[in-house]
């Protein structure tokens, strides 16, 4: 069974190259269904597979930037990218990200940073979460409010309504973002990405997973243009940090083409699901894997505190992540072939009838 195995160039270790191709193919549907570059799952699986963390890390970078352009291009070609929103924002991430990164250094040299780090990562995890299903709660009771007075229950309501809040803030200049629908002071977003890139630059990840539900329930926009915009963002800051890694010899751009193999497949799937899964079901799904990922943090936190569960707790950790992305990229797989399914059967049945 040797052929299944592939030497990796410059860190010189054997790697299973199928697992490679199915991780990539997994974490490019969801990558380009919850719009994020997938750092957080993608690097705990590497690590399952043999790769040491610092290679890990610059291999998931490079293949998160290299997944995140197909994925934009595919979102684009359903005008779920807003261009001008995701430029406006990029500014506040590059700064943010550096300044998450000079805390970081900060942490490193009082001595506590893994445990500061991880910590955050928690507390922001339960706050998704909790957002995400408060949300959907309230969207809920709404909808029972109106169909018990007889009104039309409209598939755009919403739960919380930040956003719409946000949207009124009189800053100039004043900017239309004509794909996500909404007129706001460039402030907002501006202020939103630099918040996000400073957690996203101290937690070590592409920033997906705090950006697009701050696309969503902060600026507002539609569920599916976040996903497309945030993919967008996470392109450009993947490909600076693939040439930051790649020039400091972290990065196995072997295993990353094999990677994009699998994740060229799974973003064309992911990007046409969200045509089939709209709004609320994206965020459910979303909600899900935030909640594995917070599981899986809280059993690494648990290890200094049970030193005889260390090995447990470790392996645990990364079947729960990985676990979730089989399962939710399964779900995706499925709905999107139901989609296309009907689809194609309601275009036979209008051709047959005229």
């Amino acid at each position: 069974m040797d052929w299944l195995y592939i030497l990796m160039p410059i860190s010189g270790f054997m790697v299973f190259w199928p697992g490679l191709i199915i991780l990539g193919f997994g974490v490019g549907i969801l990558g380009a269904f919850f719009g994020m570059g997938g750092a957080w799952m993608v690097t705990p699986g590497l690590n399952l597979l043999g790769f040491p963390m610092a290679f890990a890390i610059g291999t998931d970078i490079a293949h998160m930037a290299g997944k995140c352009l197909v994925s934009t291009m595919r979102h684009g070609k359903f005008g779920n990218v807003d261009y001008p929103l995701g430029i406006v924002m990029l500014a506040g991430t590059v700064v943010g990200f550096e300044v998450g990164a000079q805390i970081v250094m900060l942490l490193e040299r009082m001595g506590n940073i893994n445990t500061v780090v991880r910590w955050i990562y928690v507390v922001l995890l339960s706050f998704i979460t909790w957002m995400v299903f408060y949300d959907l709660h309230k969207r809920i009771q709404k909808d029972k409010a109106i169909a018990a007075a007889g009104g039309q229950v409209s598939d755009m309501s919403t739960g919380l309504d930040w956003a719409a809040t946000m949207q009124k803030l009189p800053i100039p200049p004043i900017m239309n973002f004509k794909q996500a629908g909404i007129r706001m002071s460039i402030w907002v977003p501006v202020l939103v990405s630099f918040l996000t890139g400073v957690l996203a630059g101290i937690l070590g990840i592409g920033g997906g997973l705090l950006r697009m539900p701050a696309l969503i329930y902060v600026i507002g926009c539609p569920t599916h243009v976040a996903v497309g915009t945030d993919l967008f963002e996470v392109m450009i800051s993947g490909l600076y940090g693939a040439a930051s890694y790649t020039y400091k010899g972290r990065t196995e751009l072997v295993a990353a083409i094999i990677m994009l193999v699998g994740a060229a497949i799974g973003a064309q799937i992911g990007a046409i699901a969200t045509k089939y899964v709209k709004g609320y079901g994206i965020r459910i799904a979303f909600g899900i894997c935030v909640i594995a990922c917070g599981v899986s943090i809280a059993m690494r936190l648990l290890q200094p505190v049970v030193p005889s569960l260390t090995g447990f707790l470790d392996v645990a950790s990364t079947v729960t992540i990985l676990g979730t992305v089989t399962a939710v990229a399964g779900y995706v797989f499925v709905r999107m072939v139901g989609g296309v399914s009907q689809e194609l059967a309601m275009n036979k049945a209008g051709k047959a009838q005229s």
